[in-house]
């Protein structure tokens, strides 16, 4: 097709209601790229799990590990940079003199992803006009391992990659009475954000422990799809 055939065709499929479809634009290659209702995250689980089958149940060693301590869980982690933060022993409930055996130690272990817009077939006058939604989501492990397991923090940023334009964060609390290891969502739609977004920066946190053992907390189903959709904020 002709590079005028394959603007009207994005026009047609797209349905941005007259948002500006510049002439400088190879559309062709931004058809193909497919940039809405698709996940702009690489490697979303890392685990090799699925939301659609229960996470699998921890499995409890017959004896202690006698290795070193571990902090990381297992998995391919490619398109992520990742971090481990090992957090300092909570001694707060011990009562004084209590003689102490073992206590759980507790690590963050955080994933970031940096979304290039324009590199995934989206334009200016789309991001700076129409702004369609944003839409995130995740799936971490429900546990009885701590309070708080999980911490999720997106952002939308200019040009240069450290202006804020938007952002969305979420530290939920686990309720430790009730145990019924599942998958829990998180969601957010970005919409109504304002001018300017050419990235997006995803970063996630999930807790781990180690006692005699390692416990970690898995994720799946991590993803930013762009929507052709205009919604007010």
């Amino acid at each position: 097709m002709s590079a005028s055939e394959w603007k009207k065709r994005c026009e047609d499929e797209w349905g941005l209601g007259g948002t500006a479809m510049p002439d400088r634009l190879d559309w062709k290659s931004a058809y193909e790229a497919k940039p809405f209702g698709r996940n702009l995250l690489k490697n979303p689980a890392p685990h090799g799990l699925s939301k659609d089958t229960p996470p699998p149940e921890p499995e409890m060693p017959d004896s202690p590990s006698h290795g070193p301590p571990r902090f990381q869980p297992e998995g391919d982690f490619s398109g992520w940079t990742t971090n481990t933060e090992v957090l300092p022993y909570d001694t707060s409930s011990i009562p004084e003199g209590a003689v102490i055996c073992a206590l759980p130690q507790y690590s963050w272990f955080s994933l970031k992803q940096t979304v290039d817009l324009k590199a995934e077939g989206l334009w200016e006058e789309l991001l700076d006009d129409f702004q369609p939604e944003i839409v995130i989501q995740d799936w971490y492990e429900e546990s009885q391992l701590h309070q708080s397991i999980f911490q999720l923090h997106v952002k939308l940023l200019g040009t240069d990659k450290s202006s804020v334009i938007s952002e969305h964060s979420v530290n939920p609390t686990e309720d430790l009475s009730t145990y019924s290891h599942t998958w829990k969502q998180v969601s957010h739609v970005f919409s109504g954000y304002g001018p300017g977004v050419r990235y997006i920066h995803f970063l996630h946190k999930l807790k781990n422990q180690f006692m005699m053992s390692f416990y970690p907390t898995m994720f799946t189903g991590s993803s930013v799809m762009v929507r052709p959709i205009k919604t007010s904020s």
